[in-house]
């Protein structure tokens, strides 16, 4: 399995499906455990990310080690991937035609690792997997079923840097992933 994802990157090293691919400085495919049973799933890199060639190291990645702390696990544990593979510039919003064009990545990387339970860390990855009209205030620490998969939507670690008030509901769901 590892293998397999190993040969998707390299694929997707050269991707140029959308205009990020020529702004990336690394491509940023995911890390942990290609076999996890629980599948973290942001929005883009960030800056630090796209320097580093990996997800959430950033300011957001220390909140979301807490998190994994909180819940019992370590990054080993778990696997970690972007809805884009590309940093937006200036970390804007991604695009639809950016998530359009970048999506089989994800697809092939979640059929691959194949986890039991998929944590949504913010509203894009959030929509992403339960449609576009999917508010995440609305559905922040709620378990959805979705194929076969549990789904649990989550703040991204971000906003609670940006509002502390979200802190209690985003490690609540830390806590809810071991009644999985």
């Amino acid at each position: 399995m590892s293998v397999q994802l190993d040969t998707l990157e390299r694929q997707a090293q050269s991707c140029q499906a959308c205009a990020l691919g020529a702004t990336r400085t690394t491509l940023v495919w995911g890390s942990g455990n290609p076999s996890a049973e629980i599948m973290f799933i942001g929005e883009a890199p960030g800056r630090k990310e796209d320097e580093g060639g990996l997800p959430f190291i950033g300011a957001a990645g220390k909140h979301l080690d807490e998190f994994l702390d909180v819940a019992g696990f370590k990054r080993d544990d778990i696997y970690i991937a972007n809805v884009l593979k590309c940093r937006p510039p200036n970390n804007r919003d991604p695009q639809p035609g950016e998530i359009e064009a970048c999506q089989h990545w994800l697809i092939d990387q979640i059929h691959l690792i194949g986890p039991r339970i998929i944590v949504t860390l913010g509203a894009f990855s959030t929509r992403w997997v339960l449609g576009k009209d999917t508010v995440i205030s609305a559905v922040q620490g709620k378990v959805f079923q979705h194929d076969n998969y549990f789904i649990l939507p989550c703040y991204h670690p971000a906003a609670i840097i940006y509002d502390n008030s979200k802190s209690d509901a985003f490690y609540q769901v830390a806590r809810n992933i071991a009644q999985l």
